[in-house]
């Protein structure tokens, strides 16, 4: 029985302000893939999101950029593609975590040989919730 994605709560949702406390980066030690855990303080807020045109606007760091928005069945992904090459995606799940938030994870495809503060210079993969606006 195929899902109706237009009953999720998301298919309304016009801003989204979401909370990363936990992520994991990865790396590669002599060609051998490792994982390490550590707790996060991450904010990432979403506003303008519109799915039938399939676009949203990301408020960061940098100033508001616009990206790919795209409901597919019960799931709302982000698709942000960085000129400077990254990949950044944001997965919010039509499933409560607590007090009406939603289950959430935000990736980032990014990998550099120097490590510099501030800035991610390895994959990592945030979760977290987020808090649905209308």
């Amino acid at each position: 029985m195929a899902q109706d994605s237009s009953k999720s709560r998301l298919a309304g949702v016009k801003t989204l302000k979401c909370a990363f406390a936990l992520y994991a980066t990865g790396t590669w030690n002599n060609g051998e893939a490792r994982a390490e855990v550590k707790p996060a303080s991450l904010s990432v807020s979403f506003d303008e999101i519109d799915i039938d045109s399939g676009t949203a606007r990301v408020a960061e760091g940098f100033g508001p950029m616009r990206i790919i928005a795209r409901l597919s069945m019960w799931n709302l992904h982000f698709l942000d593609i960085r000129s400077e090459g990254s990949l950044y995606i944001t997965t919010v799940f039509d499933r409560e975590s607590r007090n009406g938030k939603l289950k959430a994870v935000h990736t980032r495809h990014e990998y550099t040989d120097v490590s510099v503060p501030g800035f991610t210079s390895k994959p990592e993969q945030y979760y977290g919730e987020c808090e649905a606006g209308s």
